[in-house]
């Protein structure tokens, strides 16, 4: 791999470190549960396992995303058990940004409206070296969740699945 390739790589991973650093899922998760949202009880864990990066990296690599966008698709795929607030989204895409993850632009500029982003190739292999390094953490949440599950409704099937 080339200096500059080496350098470019380096400051991706700072960006998603840094990014994740200042980034929850849900910090206020008492305005949050107020106003009827999920509250994430592991978000320190997911914060610090890049868990919000991969998704928003994820999301927007399907197609051009705005943060409103993504928070709704979030919420959404974890039928609200995720919620990512405002102040958390907004940094974490402009932080992503500056370090060369992915690029935005203004639907309007003119007008400041929507400011949708898309992948940069730094943010395309940021998003592969995070899918194989969130993936053992997000099977432990899931083995944990099973277990969690079998031991207060035991072996039998879910509630609910027929």
């Amino acid at each position: 791999m080339g200096s500059s390739a080496k350098e470019s790589g380096a400051r991706s991973r700072a960006a998603v470190r840094d990014a994740v650093a200042q980034a929850g899922i849900d910090e206020a998760a008492g305005a949050g549960a107020r106003r009827g949202r999920g509250q994430d009880p592991l978000s320190g864990e997911l914060r610090r396992r890049e868990v919000l990066p991969l998704l928003v990296l994820h999301l927007i690599a399907a197609g051009p995303s705005y943060g409103n966008q993504l928070m709704e698709r979030i919420a959404g795929m974890t039928e609200g058990v995720l919620t990512v607030n405002p102040n958390t989204m907004y940094p974490l895409l402009r932080r992503m940004e500056s370090g060369g993850l992915i690029e935005g632009s203004w639907e309007h500029p003119e007008r400041r409206t929507r400011r949708f982003y898309s992948l940069t190739d730094a943010g395309r292999a940021e998003y592969e070296r995070l899918v194989g390094e969130v993936r053992p953490f997000l099977d432990s949440v899931a083995r944990s969740i099973d277990e969690i599950v079998r031991e207060v409704y035991g072996a039998g099937p879910a509630p609910g699945a027929d």
